[in-house]
């Protein structure tokens, strides 16, 4: 395959993957003029967010299937379910259907977030994969730090379903995007597709793949999808404990869509749109992070050149580099919320913690396609439901509790 059919492909999946999360945070513009037509509470409002991010965590565990049917099947059916479950967000006449299928949305739509890393295991060597990883690892986590800006400007100027109205559209040229632009890339599937071609065309029964050669049902199939994840993080600490601190990073990350309206809103009186704008800091930091890219493809050359081979541990250098950003990011931003100090300080310091953050999320995510080759999309499917449960909880309106009940903001 020319490397130009592969970057298209990378470039295809990682903008699901961003269309799919962004539609995570966009919801959140959505909250004033939706709670005064529905009449709810703020905190119920919120559980449409938590209950899609919930969704993202539980997705996961069934794409490991991709492992069986091959990543293509995956990736048209869950966008395709993801597309159709946002037209109720967009026209439900209570609170009740926006957040039962926010729920649905995130279930549907989080095969990328697994699925697509697997891709790019597929794809590229392990010499080559630093840079289209890089682009996987971005486009997520850009998606939530770019989607209050984007929901920002429709629900400021139009109708709060306009703003799914918008997804709908998003995602309907994306699947089709996806349908004439990605094949097949899971190397056992390709096989198999292949015997079946030779099958066909010779009429010989001998040509079988080893994937046909196995003779597990479609419930033990579906058993070891689901039970593989939980093996990753019950028998490799290694997996778990990155798996944690990507936890924490994401549930952080969600907690700055509670305190970002307080802070700029509450502290320098920005309007709705105002306030999206402020996320561009995020966005830059993110943006800055994925140009370090060389620097750390030559840091790992350096050690596969000093002990003799290649390890997956060489993909951590930006992990620790960007686990030293993170608190510094948190800490500026924490220090400059008041009225006294300029808004951009705060901004800044956002777009600090959204470098650091990028760089242990990609450092992570090419380590666990790294270390577990044949079940990436296992290994990426366990990251994102311990990271996105604990995403979830947090945004449960944790972040105004707190801000209420430390002074912080007011």
């Amino acid at each position: 395959m020319p490397a130009w059919r592969k970057w298209l492909i990378v470039f295809v999946t990682s903008f699901g993957s961003f269309c799919v999360t962004c539609a995570s945070s966009i919801y959140t513009s959505t909250y004033t003029q939706m709670d005064a037509e529905f009449g709810n509470s703020r905190i119920v409002a919120t559980l449409g967010l938590s209950l899609f991010v919930l969704g993202i965590a539980l997705g996961p565990l069934w794409s490991p299937l991709s492992e069986f049917y091959g990543r293509r099947p995956i990736y048209l059916v869950a966008f395709f379910v993801f597309m159709i479950w946002i037209i109720p967000s967009g026209v439900g006449k209570n609170i009740e259907t926006v957040i039962i299928s926010r729920f649905f949305q995130g279930l549907s739509g989080s095969a990328f977030l697994s699925v697509a890393g697997g891709t790019v295991g597929d794809l590229f060597s392990r010499e080559n994969m630093l840079a289209p990883m890089t682009v996987f690892t971005i486009a997520p986590f850009v998606g939530p730090s770019i989607g209050p800006l984007i929901g920002g400007l429709i629900n400021t100027y139009t109708d709060w379903r306009w703003t799914h109205y918008v997804l709908i559209i998003w995602s309907f040229f994306l699947w089709l995007a996806l349908f004439f632009c990605v094949p097949e890339t899971y190397h056992p599937v390709v096989l198999r597709n292949k015997a079946r071609r030779k099958r066909k065309e010779t009429g010989d029964e001998r040509w079988k793949a080893p994937i046909e050669k196995s003779n597990r049902s479609m419930l033990k199939t579906v058993g070891y999808s689901l039970l593989r994840p939980f093996q990753i993080l019950i028998f490799e600490p290694m997996a778990l404990n990155l798996d944690i601190y990507s936890a924490i990073l994401l549930g952080i990350l969600y907690l700055f869509f509670g305190a970002f309206p307080l802070v700029f809103k509450t502290n320098h009186d920005f309007n709705l749109w105002e306030v999206g704008l402020a996320f561009i800091g995020m966005f830059v930091g993110m943006v800055i992070a994925a140009f370090t890219s060389p620097v750390w493809y030559n840091i790992r050359e350096k050690l596969i050149e000093k002990n003799g081979k290649s390890e997956p541990e060489f993909r951590l250098p930006s992990v620790i580099a960007g686990s030293i950003l993170v608190p510094i990011g948190m800490f500026w931003f924490g220090w400059t919320t008041y009225r006294s100090i300029h808004w951009i300080v705060p901004i800044i310091g956002s777009a600090v913690f959204g470098a650091g953050t990028l760089l242990v999320f990609n450092g992570v995510f090419t380590f666990l396609v790294d270390a577990y080759p044949l079940y990436a999309a296992s290994a990426l499917a366990a990251n994102a439901f311990v990271r996105c449960t604990f995403a979830g909880e947090h945004c449960l309106g944790w972040s105004n509790v707190l801000a209420v009940q430390l002074g912080r903001f007011t």
